[in-house]
């Protein structure tokens, strides 16, 4: 507006207008390597990136595609987005002097999110087409799932009634029972709101005193907002791999909400997983949940 105010529409970038679309990140990938099958971007907030995996496992299936680079990219730190994001209180602000301490999902002195930014991409393919050019899988995708919470712009139920539906999708469509999940990374933005419904959702989904291993890596990236999906799925897939669950950082003192969920922190734990979930939520109410399975060739 300021270009254009003073210096008159001309004056403006022929690049002004790809530059606002959300599709031409994609769109670089597909120019930079060549890639001419379907193209597409989520535009569903902090579930984009689970999404873009899991459409992309829809268009698997469906035989429209053979592989698929999907994930979420975001680079959201600036002055209006942070100005955005404070004016709706949705930022930690209360541990400005030890900002290493301030994304702390599930702890009691939890006062908003950390916002970060990135990218996170996984490359997923049928499984005859991983074989025949020789790569090595490293889980199997075996179940997506996504709900509308169809309550508020910005905030979830507090019984997490979405996110339960997005979770029991993606074991639904795996055929597996809950108590067969060792690993779920939660979404857990460190807000105090978001963090109830989601241990609501965990506790109806899996039981009030559940067994599966949960975390959250925000605590140690921030919030990548679209791009947090894709890295999480990344982290999720890698515990899988290594048998191992990432810790959650700086939960000193567990909400109370959250008795009866095991949620690592201190250290990492060594441990036997099967199955992993890997959840997204965002604003607009949209939920989603992917499911890895350890591959055994």
């Amino acid at each position: 507006m300021r270009t254009t105010d003073s210096r008159g529409p001309r004056r403006l970038s022929p690049f002004t207008i790809p530059s606002f679309l959300v599709n031409l990140a994609a769109g670089h990938v597909s120019i930079q390597h060549g890639l001419k099958g379907p193209l597409g971007a989520p535009v569903t907030a902090c579930a984009a990136g689970v999404q873009a995996i899991g459409d992309a496992a829809r268009l698997i299936r469906a035989g429209e595609a053979d592989i698929a680079v999907c994930g979420g990219a975001e680079a959201c730190i600036d002055r209006v987005s942070l100005a955005g994001f404070a004016a709706a209180r949705a930022l930690s602000s209360g541990y400005n002097d030890t900002p290493e301490r301030a994304s702390r999902p599930f702890d009691s002195g939890r006062d908003g999110f950390v916002m970060g930014e990135g990218a996170g991409l996984l490359v997923i393919e049928s499984l005859e087409h991983a074989l025949a050019r020789g790569a090595q899988p490293l889980v199997e995708l075996v179940g997506y799932g996504t709900s509308a919470d169809a309550y508020h712009l910005t905030a979830g139920p507090e019984d997490g009634s979405g996110a339960r539906r997005a979770m029991a999708l993606a074991l639904a469509q795996a055929g597996i029972t809950p108590d067969q999940v060792q690993h779920l990374n939660a979404h857990a933005t460190s807000t105090p709101v978001g963090d109830l419904g989601e241990l609501a959702a965990i506790k109806s989904v899996f039981g009030a005193q559940s067994a599966i291993a949960v975390t959250s890596t925000k605590s140690a990236t921030g919030h990548l907002l679209g791009a947090a999906g894709g890295l999480e799925a990344i982290f999720t897939l890698l515990a899988i791999r290594d048998q191992i669950v990432p810790p959650t950082l700086n939960l000193e003192n567990p909400d109370p909400v959250s008795e009866g969920v095991d949620i690592v922190h201190g250290q990492a734990r060594s441990m036997p997983i099967e199955y992993a979930l890997s959840n997204g939520f965002g604003f607009g109410g949209v939920n989603a949940s992917v499911l890895f399975k350890r591959w055994q060739a």
